[in-house]
């Protein structure tokens, strides 16, 4: 149900004390955003849009409330000023100097003189799973003046791009100009702190033709890097609002971003939270359809009670996509795959080739850990299905490899210059007839995952 105290225009607010744009920050999620704002009285609403019929927010001042010139906490956002009141603290930025004092001065004006004794209160405090502690910018300087490291997992993912036919240099090629833009989005490892780490990790159909890329880390230094990529790109506004509602709801210290391409000209991107979660909660990520209700009654008949990942892809087109990561419970192996391949059926999935079934069955001493299941839903159906084998030995990959026809020598050389020696996983998948749009291999696929290492903070 709305808000009541949102249900206002922009026009009825004339005449405001002040109004104008500013770009401030999110609140469970750390995002930027450009909003219309106005001063009215002892309230201060801000709108998505200057003609906007409901508000999106509203800050209402208290006899404690503070307003505060914050320029020094950041260097691109120059003109930034804190307003403070019991319930949060808010940064907001303006684009020029004169502007953001004249916000602060009418902000003043109308909070009373009760504001002047605490507009010097001492700086601004965060949730502790939210804190950010800046880099000093010399330090920052320093450190990307240093030469990459060759054995860092930046420097892998790189070197092993290069081995992929599609994605080497050309100045026409966009898939590779989609690859750089994703990477330079990643935080540098310097923002890290305090034991933080930023994870990467590569993925490949068997016969190469099309990659996935992905990486997490904390969600301080993450959001916002995130939010500038999809705006890049061209993500619509819609979801990246969606973020922020399901960053809210779930409140993740660990966020991350994934990209997709292929050999036919395929691109795609989106979010995850790599977390562990109720499966509920996953579930409200994921649009509303007959898909959800099948996931949450197997779920329930199964005792699926949470997942391990949740994630989202943030195309300029619908059907939007939503993946959920879960473990399969059973008391063992056997228990577990006939699990999978019952919801393989249940989710109305061709069911995965024997063949592919039995090097499982025939191998199953080699697996390590439990079976896992990653659920792609929209609202137009299931979209992919996939059953993901945990740390197989290498001769079960290479059993996997020879039965998919795998380019051998041209995985080995991937698999070097990613410095790895097996994949975390090995997945086999189907993806339904018509969400391939042309680009993407539809039906039965197989896909090798790689955990290509960490950046650790200093």
């Amino acid at each position: 149900m709305a808000d009541p105290a949102l249900m206002i225009s922009v026009a009825s607010l004339t005449p405001s004390d002040r109004e104008g744009f500013l770009t401030k920050q999110g609140g469970a999620i750390k995002t930027w955003k450009r909003r219309w704002f106005v001063l009215k009285g002892k309230k201060l609403y801000y709108f998505k849009n200057k003609t906007d019929l409901e508000a999106t927010g509203m800050i209402e001042f208290e006899p404690d409330s503070f307003v505060k010139d914050e320029r020094d906490k950041d260097k691109k956002k120059k003109f930034m000023f804190s307003l403070g009141t019991s319930k949060r603290i808010f940064l907001i930025y303006a684009e020029s100097e004169t502007d953001m004092k004249q916000w602060i001065e009418a902000i003043r004006r109308n909070m009373g003189d009760s504001s002047t004794a605490t507009s010097s209160s001492s700086a601004i405090t965060t949730s502790p799973r939210m804190q950010n502690t800046p880099v000093e910018s010399g330090q920052r300087a320093q450190a990307q003046d240093k030469a990459p490291n060759p054995t860092s997992p930046r420097s892998k993912i790189a070197t092993a791009k290069a081995t992929i036919p599609f994605l080497r240099d050309d100045d026409s090629n966009k898939v590779l100009e989609f690859w750089q833009i994703w990477s330079e989005s990643i935080p540098p490892q310097v923002d890290l702190q305090g034991g933080n780490s930023i994870e990467f990790h590569v993925a490949t159909s068997i016969d190469m033709q099309k990659l996935t890329w992905r990486t997490a880390g904390p969600q301080s230094i993450f959001i916002q890097k995130m939010v500038d990529f999809f705006w890049n790109v061209g993500a619509p506004e819609t979801e990246i609002d969606r973020l922020n509602d399901v960053g809210a709801l779930i409140n993740p210290v660990k966020i991350g971003s994934w990209i997709d391409m292929s050999d036919k000209g395929g691109m795609d991107g989106g979010w995850y939270f790599p977390v562990d979660i109720p499966l509920k909660l996953a579930i409200e990520s994921a649009d509303v359809g007959e898909p959800t209700k099948v996931l949450s009654t197997w779920a329930e008949a199964n005792d699926v009670a949470s997942c391990y990942s949740v994630g989202r892809d943030m195309g300029a087109a619908p059907p939007r996509q939503t993946e959920i990561r879960l473990k399969l419970p059973g008391t063992d192996f056997i228990d577990q795959l006939n699990l999978a391949v019952g919801a393989f059926q249940t989710f109305q999935f061709p069911a995965i080739p024997e063949p592919a079934l039995e090097l499982l069955r025939s191998s199953a001493s080699e697996i390590s850990g439990g079976l896992c299941l990653s659920v792609i839903t929209s609202s137009e159906g299931f979209v992919r299905l996939g059953l993901l084998i945990p740390k197989p030995s290498r001769e079960l990959t290479n059993k996997i490899c020879e039965y998919g026809s795998a380019p051998k020598d041209k995985l080995t050389k991937f698999e070097q210059q990613l410095g790895v020696a097996t994949p975390a996983f090995v997945e086999y998948q189907y993806l339904q007839k018509g969400f391939g749009y042309t680009v993407y291999k539809e039906g039965f696929d197989i896909v090798l995952h790689y955990y290509v290492g960490d950046d650790q903070s200093d």
